[in-house]
């Protein structure tokens, strides 16, 4: 398995650790009644909501760029760099959400952006 296909997993799992800095260590949190706990969020934990959802919207085009890319043989070097800066992008991209650093994070999402895009580049270039 490549570095890339790592990397895929690891931007499948993102979306669970911003879940978890959202609800877990608050009392209120009710498991039986999930959505309406967030619903009800504030500050630095609705914002951990808010970067759960947008890592769930990110994921599938990153996913489906590596895959094309692998398919179509790209450069596996590429590949590889381009899927790393993706996650660890989305990370601070994540860190950013939460510490209501809205200009960074703009930022950081559209370098995340253009990474799925050279992905699709690297695979029209094979």
């Amino acid at each position: 398995m490549t570095l890339a296909y790592w990397c895929v997993l690891a931007a499948a799992l993102m979306p669970y650790g911003f879940a978890g800095i959202a609800k877990f260590g608050d009392r209120r949190y009710d498991n039986r009644a999930p959505r309406d706990f967030l619903a009800g969020l504030e500050g630095r934990q609705k914002r951990a909501d808010w970067a759960q959802q947008n890592s769930f919207e990110a994921f599938p085009a990153f996913a489906a760029a590596v895959i094309i890319a692998h398919l179509a043989q790209g450069s596996q070097a590429a590949i590889n760099v381009l899927a790393v800066a993706f996650v660890v992008l989305r990370l601070i991209y994540g860190w950013a959400y939460i510490n209501d650093r809205p200009t960074l994070r703009s930022l950081i999402w559209i370098a995340a952006l253009a990474c799925v895009v050279a992905l699709f580049v690297v695979a029209a270039r094979a």
